[in-house]
Protein backbone atom coordinates (compact mmCIF):
# COMPACT_ATOMS: atom_id res chain seq x y z
CA UNK A 1 0.00 0.00 0.00
CA UNK A 2 1.77 3.22 -0.83
CA UNK A 3 -0.35 5.68 1.13
CA UNK A 4 -0.02 4.81 4.98
CA UNK A 5 -2.11 6.86 7.49
CA UNK A 6 -0.46 8.04 10.59
CA UNK A 7 -2.96 7.87 13.39
CA UNK A 8 -3.04 9.26 17.19
CA UNK A 9 -1.84 6.67 19.23
CA UNK A 10 -3.12 6.66 22.90
CA UNK A 11 -0.74 8.56 25.63
CA UNK A 12 -2.29 6.55 28.45
CA UNK A 13 -5.63 5.46 29.80
CA UNK A 14 -8.85 7.89 30.30
CA UNK A 15 -7.35 10.11 27.46
CA UNK A 16 -9.59 10.48 24.67
CA UNK A 17 -8.03 13.05 22.31
CA UNK A 18 -4.59 15.90 21.82
CA UNK A 19 -3.89 18.83 20.69
CA UNK A 20 -1.49 19.19 18.13
CA UNK A 21 1.26 21.13 19.57
CA UNK A 22 4.10 21.95 16.54
CA UNK A 23 4.93 20.15 13.32
CA UNK A 24 8.48 18.81 13.06
CA UNK A 25 8.25 18.60 9.35
CA UNK A 26 6.50 20.11 6.92
CA UNK A 27 3.96 19.35 4.22
CA UNK A 28 5.57 17.51 1.32
CA UNK A 29 8.99 16.48 3.30
CA UNK A 30 10.32 13.69 2.48
CA UNK A 31 10.41 11.76 6.29
CA UNK A 32 12.38 8.65 7.29
CA UNK A 33 11.12 5.63 9.50
CA UNK A 34 11.19 6.83 13.53
CA UNK A 35 11.71 10.32 12.58
CA UNK A 36 9.97 12.50 14.76
CA UNK A 37 7.04 14.90 12.40
CA UNK A 38 5.00 16.39 15.55
CA UNK A 39 4.63 17.33 19.23
CA UNK A 40 1.20 16.89 21.06
CA UNK A 41 -0.39 17.95 23.84
CA UNK A 42 -2.73 15.84 26.12
CA UNK A 43 -4.15 16.73 29.44
CA UNK A 44 -1.48 15.08 31.06
CA UNK A 45 2.23 15.40 29.27
CA UNK A 46 3.58 16.54 25.45
CA UNK A 47 4.18 13.46 23.23
CA UNK A 48 6.34 13.31 20.12
CA UNK A 49 4.51 10.95 17.52
CA UNK A 50 7.13 9.19 14.84
CA UNK A 51 7.03 8.49 11.13
CA UNK A 52 6.04 4.87 10.78
CA UNK A 53 6.95 4.43 7.49
CA UNK A 54 9.51 6.86 5.45
CA UNK A 55 8.15 9.01 2.42
CA UNK A 56 6.73 12.24 1.47
CA UNK A 57 4.59 13.70 4.21
CA UNK A 58 1.21 15.16 3.62
CA UNK A 59 -0.61 16.97 6.74
CA UNK A 60 -4.63 16.30 7.49
CA UNK A 61 -4.69 19.11 10.30
CA UNK A 62 -3.49 21.63 11.67
CA UNK A 63 -1.31 23.20 14.30
CA UNK A 64 -4.09 23.68 17.41
CA UNK A 65 -6.17 21.39 16.29
CA UNK A 66 -7.89 18.62 19.08
CA UNK A 67 -7.24 15.03 17.15
CA UNK A 68 -9.61 12.35 18.64
CA UNK A 69 -6.99 9.00 19.73
CA UNK A 70 -7.21 6.74 16.87
CA UNK A 71 -7.85 10.04 14.46
CA UNK A 72 -5.63 10.35 11.49
CA UNK A 73 -2.99 13.72 11.49
CA UNK A 74 -1.05 12.80 8.28
CA UNK A 75 -0.41 10.43 5.51
CA UNK A 76 2.65 8.88 3.80
CA UNK A 77 3.39 8.10 0.37
CA UNK A 78 5.47 5.31 0.90
CA UNK A 79 6.60 5.33 -3.34
CA UNK A 80 8.50 8.41 -2.97
CA UNK A 81 11.95 8.26 -3.81
CA UNK A 82 14.61 9.21 -1.34
CA UNK A 83 16.09 12.42 -2.37
CA UNK A 84 19.38 12.15 -3.13
CA UNK A 85 22.02 12.80 -0.20
CA UNK A 86 19.55 12.64 2.68
CA UNK A 87 19.60 11.19 5.68
CA UNK A 88 17.79 10.70 9.14
CA UNK A 89 20.43 13.06 11.00
CA UNK A 90 19.35 15.51 14.56
CA UNK A 91 19.57 18.36 12.39
CA UNK A 92 17.20 17.12 9.14
CA UNK A 93 14.76 15.77 11.72
CA UNK A 94 14.70 19.81 13.03
CA UNK A 95 15.20 21.41 9.71
CA UNK A 96 12.74 21.71 6.73
CA UNK A 97 14.56 20.45 3.61
CA UNK A 98 16.85 22.92 1.82
CA UNK A 99 15.79 24.36 -1.01
CA UNK A 100 17.93 24.71 -4.17
CA UNK A 101 18.59 28.40 -3.48
CA UNK A 102 19.67 27.96 -0.07
CA UNK A 103 22.03 24.80 -1.20
CA UNK A 104 24.10 27.04 -3.32
CA UNK A 105 24.51 29.92 -0.97
CA UNK A 106 27.29 29.55 1.14
CA UNK A 107 26.49 28.67 4.93
CA UNK A 108 27.01 32.09 6.06
CA UNK A 109 24.94 33.33 3.64
CA UNK A 110 21.63 32.40 6.09
CA UNK A 111 22.74 34.89 8.84
CA UNK A 112 23.51 37.54 6.57
CA UNK A 113 21.19 40.02 6.21
CA UNK A 114 18.82 40.82 3.40
CA UNK A 115 19.38 44.23 2.06
CA UNK A 116 15.89 45.61 2.29
CA UNK A 117 15.61 46.03 -1.44
CA UNK A 118 16.34 42.45 -2.57
CA UNK A 119 14.11 41.22 -0.04
CA UNK A 120 10.51 40.06 -0.84
CA UNK A 121 7.67 40.45 1.41
CA UNK A 122 5.25 37.32 1.45
CA UNK A 123 3.67 35.18 3.79
CA UNK A 124 7.16 34.11 4.70
CA UNK A 125 8.20 37.13 6.08
CA UNK A 126 8.79 36.67 9.84
CA UNK A 127 6.89 33.42 9.84
CA UNK A 128 9.34 30.92 11.90
CA UNK A 129 10.57 27.41 10.41
CA UNK A 130 9.31 24.65 12.52
CA UNK A 131 12.45 24.19 14.44
CA UNK A 132 12.81 27.64 14.70
CA UNK A 133 9.58 28.13 16.32
CA UNK A 134 9.90 25.18 18.49
CA UNK A 135 13.37 26.94 20.12
CA UNK A 136 11.64 29.87 20.01
CA UNK A 137 9.08 28.61 22.66
CA UNK A 138 11.42 26.57 24.55
CA UNK A 139 13.43 30.24 25.34
CA UNK A 140 10.59 32.09 25.14
CA UNK A 141 11.75 34.15 22.37
CA UNK A 142 8.67 35.86 20.09
CA UNK A 143 8.92 36.34 16.58
CA UNK A 144 9.27 39.97 16.85
CA UNK A 145 12.53 40.05 18.17
CA UNK A 146 14.35 38.03 15.65
CA UNK A 147 15.06 39.30 12.48
CA UNK A 148 14.63 36.46 9.54
CA UNK A 149 17.24 36.44 7.09
CA UNK A 150 15.77 33.22 5.26
CA UNK A 151 14.34 32.80 1.75
CA UNK A 152 11.64 36.11 1.56
CA UNK A 153 12.57 37.02 5.05
CA UNK A 154 11.78 33.49 7.08
CA UNK A 155 13.27 33.28 10.30
CA UNK A 156 15.44 30.30 10.76
CA UNK A 157 16.87 28.08 14.07
CA UNK A 158 19.82 29.80 13.11
CA UNK A 159 18.75 33.29 13.11
CA UNK A 160 17.16 32.46 16.54
CA UNK A 161 20.91 31.24 17.95
CA UNK A 162 22.44 34.66 16.66
CA UNK A 163 19.52 36.59 18.00
CA UNK A 164 19.54 34.77 21.75
CA UNK A 165 24.15 34.79 21.23
CA UNK A 166 23.73 38.73 21.06
CA UNK A 167 21.61 38.48 23.84
CA UNK A 168 18.07 41.18 23.84
CA UNK A 169 19.03 44.49 25.82
CA UNK A 170 16.39 46.95 26.16
CA UNK A 171 15.19 48.68 24.22
CA UNK A 172 15.61 46.55 21.40
CA UNK A 173 12.48 45.64 19.48
CA UNK A 174 10.26 43.65 21.06
CA UNK A 175 11.73 44.46 24.69
CA UNK A 176 10.20 47.73 25.23
CA UNK A 177 6.30 49.10 25.82
CA UNK A 178 5.19 50.48 22.35
CA UNK A 179 2.86 52.77 23.95
CA UNK A 180 0.37 51.35 21.78
CA UNK A 181 -2.93 49.46 22.56
CA UNK A 182 -2.90 46.56 21.36
CA UNK A 183 -4.33 43.26 22.23
CA UNK A 184 -3.42 39.48 21.39
CA UNK A 185 -4.97 36.00 22.35
CA UNK A 186 -3.24 33.00 22.46
CA UNK A 187 -4.80 29.58 22.95
CA UNK A 188 -4.13 28.11 26.05
CA UNK A 189 -2.70 24.66 25.48
CA UNK A 190 -4.82 21.07 26.68
CA UNK A 191 -2.15 21.12 29.56
CA UNK A 192 -2.39 24.13 30.98
CA UNK A 193 -6.21 24.03 30.56
CA UNK A 194 -6.53 20.69 32.83
CA UNK A 195 -4.30 22.16 34.94
CA UNK A 196 -6.54 25.30 35.31
CA UNK A 197 -9.54 22.60 35.57
CA UNK A 198 -7.52 20.92 38.51
CA UNK A 199 -6.29 23.65 40.47
CA UNK A 200 -10.09 25.07 40.55
CA UNK A 201 -11.46 21.80 41.27
CA UNK A 202 -9.05 21.38 44.65
CA UNK A 203 -10.05 24.69 45.81
CA UNK A 204 -13.40 23.91 45.91
CA UNK A 205 -13.45 20.25 46.61
CA UNK A 206 -11.06 20.20 49.61
CA UNK A 207 -10.91 21.86 52.65
CA UNK A 208 -7.77 23.31 52.04
CA UNK A 209 -5.01 24.67 54.72
CA UNK A 210 -1.45 25.72 55.27
CA UNK A 211 0.85 25.62 58.20
CA UNK A 212 4.37 27.22 58.18
CA UNK A 213 7.40 26.26 59.73
CA UNK A 214 11.08 27.37 59.31
CA UNK A 215 14.78 25.47 59.11
CA UNK A 216 18.10 26.41 59.97
CA UNK A 217 19.75 24.44 56.89
CA UNK A 218 23.86 25.47 57.71
CA UNK A 219 24.06 21.83 58.84
CA UNK A 220 23.17 20.35 55.66
CA UNK A 221 24.77 22.97 53.37
CA UNK A 222 28.20 22.44 56.10
CA UNK A 223 27.56 18.61 55.54
CA UNK A 224 27.14 18.78 51.73
CA UNK A 225 30.37 21.12 51.63
CA UNK A 226 32.58 18.82 53.08
CA UNK A 227 30.86 15.65 51.45
CA UNK A 228 30.01 17.08 47.75
CA UNK A 229 33.25 16.14 45.66
CA UNK A 230 33.73 12.42 47.65
CA UNK A 231 30.06 12.04 46.93
CA UNK A 232 29.86 13.09 43.31
CA UNK A 233 33.01 10.80 42.51
CA UNK A 234 31.32 8.07 44.60
CA UNK A 235 27.79 8.10 42.99
CA UNK A 236 28.43 9.84 39.53
CA UNK A 237 25.56 12.32 40.87
CA UNK A 238 25.51 15.78 42.40
CA UNK A 239 24.53 16.15 45.97
CA UNK A 240 21.53 18.40 45.71
CA UNK A 241 19.13 19.54 48.69
CA UNK A 242 15.88 17.36 47.03
CA UNK A 243 17.28 14.42 48.19
CA UNK A 244 17.65 15.12 52.06
CA UNK A 245 14.25 16.97 51.66
CA UNK A 246 12.51 13.52 50.24
CA UNK A 247 14.25 11.42 52.61
CA UNK A 248 13.26 13.67 55.03
CA UNK A 249 9.71 13.67 54.34
CA UNK A 250 9.91 9.85 53.96
CA UNK A 251 10.63 9.41 57.70
CA UNK A 252 8.06 11.40 58.72
CA UNK A 253 5.20 10.10 56.10
CA UNK A 254 6.18 6.90 58.41
CA UNK A 255 4.88 8.55 61.74
CA UNK A 256 2.42 10.39 60.14
CA UNK A 257 0.25 8.30 57.68
CA UNK A 258 -2.37 10.11 57.51
CA UNK A 259 -0.24 12.90 55.62
CA UNK A 260 0.63 9.96 52.86
CA UNK A 261 -3.29 8.92 52.44
CA UNK A 262 -6.30 10.17 50.73
CA UNK A 263 -9.68 9.90 50.11
CA UNK A 264 -11.45 7.73 48.19
CA UNK A 265 -15.22 8.52 48.27
CA UNK A 266 -16.41 7.78 52.14
CA UNK A 267 -13.13 5.25 52.58
CA UNK A 268 -9.67 6.31 53.11
CA UNK A 269 -7.05 5.03 51.37
CA UNK A 270 -3.36 4.58 53.67
CA UNK A 271 0.08 3.43 51.81
CA UNK A 272 2.65 1.66 53.09
CA UNK A 273 4.92 3.10 50.65
CA UNK A 274 6.25 6.38 49.59
CA UNK A 275 5.77 7.48 45.83
CA UNK A 276 6.95 10.97 46.22
CA UNK A 277 5.97 13.29 43.72
CA UNK A 278 8.69 16.15 42.47
CA UNK A 279 7.58 19.38 41.14
CA UNK A 280 9.67 20.14 38.04
CA UNK A 281 9.44 23.38 35.48
CA UNK A 282 9.15 22.46 31.95
CA UNK A 283 9.20 23.82 28.80
CA UNK A 284 5.61 22.83 28.34
CA UNK A 285 4.68 24.04 32.21
CA UNK A 286 4.85 22.56 35.51
CA UNK A 287 5.35 18.98 35.72
CA UNK A 288 5.15 16.58 38.85
CA UNK A 289 6.97 13.41 37.50
CA UNK A 290 7.12 10.90 40.79
CA UNK A 291 10.13 8.71 42.60
CA UNK A 292 8.43 5.33 43.60
CA UNK A 293 9.47 3.90 46.62
CA UNK A 294 11.29 6.85 47.90
CA UNK A 295 11.06 5.18 51.56
CA UNK A 296 13.47 2.45 50.41
CA UNK A 297 16.28 4.69 48.61
CA UNK A 298 19.98 5.97 49.23
CA UNK A 299 20.36 9.66 48.39
CA UNK A 300 22.29 8.92 46.05
CA UNK A 301 19.45 6.75 44.39
CA UNK A 302 16.80 9.93 44.94
CA UNK A 303 19.62 12.38 43.09
CA UNK A 304 20.17 10.11 39.81
CA UNK A 305 16.11 9.25 39.83
CA UNK A 306 15.36 13.03 40.30
CA UNK A 307 18.10 14.13 37.62
CA UNK A 308 16.66 11.16 35.22
CA UNK A 309 12.66 11.97 35.47
CA UNK A 310 13.94 15.99 35.27
CA UNK A 311 16.02 15.76 32.13
CA UNK A 312 13.09 13.75 30.29
CA UNK A 313 10.20 16.40 31.24
CA UNK A 314 12.77 18.84 30.07
CA UNK A 315 13.37 17.44 26.95
CA UNK A 316 9.36 16.51 26.35
CA UNK A 317 10.08 12.84 27.15
CA UNK A 318 8.67 11.60 30.23
CA UNK A 319 5.70 9.39 29.69
CA UNK A 320 2.26 9.41 31.47
CA UNK A 321 2.90 6.54 33.72
CA UNK A 322 5.89 8.29 35.40
CA UNK A 323 3.73 11.35 36.35
CA UNK A 324 0.74 9.54 38.08
CA UNK A 325 0.20 7.66 41.34
CA UNK A 326 2.11 9.57 43.87
CA UNK A 327 1.11 10.03 47.37
CA UNK A 328 2.94 12.89 48.09
CA UNK A 329 4.32 15.81 46.63
CA UNK A 330 7.13 18.56 46.86
CA UNK A 331 7.30 21.64 45.43
CA UNK A 332 10.46 24.15 45.24
CA UNK A 333 9.69 27.86 44.70
CA UNK A 334 13.00 28.72 45.87
CA UNK A 335 15.07 28.10 43.19
CA UNK A 336 12.49 31.27 41.52
CA UNK A 337 12.94 33.44 44.19
CA UNK A 338 10.26 32.38 46.14
CA UNK A 339 10.29 33.40 50.18
CA UNK A 340 7.19 32.12 51.05
CA UNK A 341 3.77 30.67 49.25
CA UNK A 342 0.98 28.36 50.30
CA UNK A 343 1.36 25.51 47.35
CA UNK A 344 -1.96 23.79 46.22
CA UNK A 345 -2.25 20.09 46.74
CA UNK A 346 -1.96 17.91 44.04
CA UNK A 347 -4.89 15.82 43.74
CA UNK A 348 -6.15 13.00 44.89
CA UNK A 349 -3.25 13.40 46.89
CA UNK A 350 -3.91 15.06 50.51
CA UNK A 351 -0.59 17.36 51.59
CA UNK A 352 2.49 19.05 49.56
CA UNK A 353 5.36 20.66 50.84
CA UNK A 354 6.67 23.77 49.65
CA UNK A 355 10.43 24.61 49.27
CA UNK A 356 11.66 28.23 49.44
CA UNK A 357 14.79 30.36 48.91
CA UNK A 358 17.56 30.63 51.84
CA UNK A 359 18.18 33.21 53.31
CA UNK A 360 20.71 34.54 55.75
CA UNK A 361 19.04 35.99 58.95
CA UNK A 362 19.26 36.95 62.51
CA UNK A 363 18.01 34.05 64.82
CA UNK A 364 18.48 33.52 68.68
CA UNK A 365 20.41 30.18 69.11
CA UNK A 366 21.03 29.07 72.67
CA UNK A 367 20.46 33.02 73.64
CA UNK A 368 22.55 34.28 70.95
CA UNK A 369 21.44 36.46 68.06
CA UNK A 370 23.54 34.92 65.26
CA UNK A 371 23.15 34.69 61.88
CA UNK A 372 21.87 31.50 60.12
CA UNK A 373 20.65 30.37 56.00
CA UNK A 374 16.95 30.01 56.94
CA UNK A 375 14.54 28.37 54.85
CA UNK A 376 10.77 28.42 55.34
CA UNK A 377 8.58 25.46 54.84
CA UNK A 378 4.98 24.87 54.07
CA UNK A 379 2.51 22.16 54.88
CA UNK A 380 -0.79 22.78 52.64
CA UNK A 381 -3.02 19.38 53.57
CA UNK A 382 -6.81 18.68 53.33
CA UNK A 383 -8.31 19.14 56.75
CA UNK A 384 -11.00 16.66 56.05
CA UNK A 385 -8.15 13.81 56.81
CA UNK A 386 -5.31 15.63 58.52
CA UNK A 387 -5.75 16.91 61.73
CA UNK A 388 -3.95 20.41 62.56
CA UNK A 389 -1.98 18.27 65.17
CA UNK A 390 -0.73 15.50 62.72
CA UNK A 391 0.26 18.67 60.15
CA UNK A 392 2.20 20.20 62.59
CA UNK A 393 3.95 17.07 63.86
CA UNK A 394 4.78 15.93 60.69
CA UNK A 395 6.62 19.66 59.86
CA UNK A 396 7.88 19.42 62.81
CA UNK A 397 9.46 16.21 62.26
CA UNK A 398 10.73 17.49 58.52
CA UNK A 399 12.79 20.48 59.89
CA UNK A 400 14.41 18.46 63.54
CA UNK A 401 15.48 16.25 60.79
CA UNK A 402 16.64 18.52 58.82
CA UNK A 403 18.45 19.88 61.15
CA UNK A 404 19.90 16.98 62.43
CA UNK A 405 20.30 15.31 59.28
CA UNK A 406 22.34 12.44 60.79
CA UNK A 407 18.79 11.20 62.30
CA UNK A 408 17.50 10.94 58.93
CA UNK A 409 18.37 7.43 59.23
CA UNK A 410 17.80 5.17 62.28
CA UNK A 411 17.39 7.94 64.96
CA UNK A 412 21.06 9.25 64.46
CA UNK A 413 22.48 5.50 65.17
CA UNK A 414 24.44 5.76 62.01
CA UNK A 415 27.29 8.42 61.23
CA UNK A 416 27.14 10.83 58.17
CA UNK A 417 29.22 8.98 55.78
CA UNK A 418 26.38 5.69 56.45
CA UNK A 419 23.96 8.40 55.70
CA UNK A 420 25.42 9.41 52.01
CA UNK A 421 26.47 5.63 51.10
CA UNK A 422 29.85 6.55 51.61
Amino acid sequence: MPIVEITVPSPGESISEVEIAAFLKEDGDYVFLDEEICEVDSDKATLAIPAEKAGIITWKVEEGDAVPVGGVICTIDTDAKEPEGAAPTEEKAEEPAPTKAESKAPEKAETKAVPASDKKESYATGTPSPAAKKMMAENGVSANQVKGNGIDGRITKQDVLAAMSSGFALGDAGQSWSGGREQRREKMSMLRRKVAERLVAVKNDTAMLTTFNEVNMKPIMDLRNKYKKAFAEHHDVNLGFMSFFTKAVTEALYESPMVNAMIDGKEMILHDYCDIGIAVSSPRGLMVPVVRNAEQMSLAEIEAEIRRLAIKARDGKISVDEMTGGTFTITNGGVFGSMMSTPIINPPQSAILGMHNIVDRAVVIDGEIVVRPMMYLALSYDHRIIDGKESVSFLVKVKNMLENPATILFGGKTGEEVLLGL
